[in-house]
């Protein structure tokens, strides 16, 4: 995709990090953006200071785990600028109940939780690519798609993110070759970071009652994976990656350099039938500290 300016893009989980960062970017280069997030507050707060920069942008609450609101998010984008050309399934969340997380091994954890993380962070996605794509492909204009993964969808983990984010880097790459088999304008691409600058360690704040109490974890865990993000790389620069790939059709995105020995490892253990890599968070510490993007 190499024409922006007029176009329109539509985000979701653009009320802060990396799908705010995404919203800036693309309103940087003239398109209409439409910002989609569960959390109203924040929303009319991004919306409101995309305005002030005298960018054209529609803010529109959705729940991600529930079709139908993605299927208003498309119509009041379409209602709004006429056709769609970008689509961030950005929105994603993650438990602290979650093996991710270290709090709970994974039989441990309950039903609801893996409801809630696979509900955001798969469902959510596929809920948008089914949404989404028929009015892209109708249009029949160069567009692009974006999904949001982890390098957790790169590496071993039992977690509910981690299977998530498994499922997502194999929809997108599925996704991928069914637009090219369609001779589509549209490309997608899978985006695969690794610690970033973002308030995703809270998302229990947005937890819907019907999936259980919010778990706070211990102080000591809360204190380690904060220290991990907030030292993480600024959103700003992996949304120049994605705008970036979206102009070179990469498929792949992976920002963080340091996680590639992982990801390596694993694809030949599983070559060589081998065990897989274990992921030592503290020597990922250790790493930063020496100055490694992970």
């Amino acid at each position: 995709m190499r024409e922006f300016a007029g176009k329109t893009a539509v985000i979701t989980g653009a009320a802060s990090g990396m799908g705010y960062a995404f919203a800036e970017r693309f309103a940087a280069e003239g398109m209409n953006v439409v910002l989609a997030d569960i959390e109203t507050d924040a929303l009319n707060a991004a919306v409101t200071r995309l305005e002030q920069q005298e960018r054209n942008v529609l803010g529109v609450e959705v729940n991600t785990m529930r079709r139908e609101t993605l299927e208003n998010l498309r119509d009041q984008a379409v209602d709004r600028y006429g056709k769609i050309h970008v689509l961030c399934n950005n929105a994603g969340v993650t438990s602290r109940q979650d093996a991710g997380i270290g709090a709970f091994p994974v039989w441990k954890v309950p039903d609801s939780t893996w409801d809630w993380v696979m509900g955001v962070n798969f469902w959510g996605v596929l809920y948008g690519v089914q949404v989404f794509v028929p009015h892209m492909l109708e249009h029949g204009e160069t567009g692009h798609i974006v999904n949001t993964s982890s390098v957790m969808g790169l590496v071993p983990s039992g977690s509910a993110y981690g299977v998530a984010k498994h499922g997502v880097l194999t929809l997108t790459e599925g996704l991928w070759h069914h637009l090219r088999a369609a001779n589509s304008n549209v490309s997608a691409s899978v985006l695969c970071p690794g610690f970033v600058n973002t308030q995703i360690t809270d998302a229990e704040r947005n937890r819907p009652e019907e999936f259980g109490e919010t778990i706070e974890g211990t102080p000591e865990q809360r204190a380690f994976f904060q220290t991990l993000l907030g030292e993480g790389m600024d959103p700003s620069d992996v949304a120049e990656l994605v705008w970036r790939a979206m102009v070179d059709d990469q498929l792949y995105i992976l920002p963080h350099a340091g996680w590639r020995e992982i990801v390596r490892g694993r694809v030949e253990a599983i070559l060589n039938g081998g065990e897989p890599v274990e992921i030592d968070f503290h020597d990922m510490m250790q790493r930063r500290a020496r100055g490694e993007v992970v």
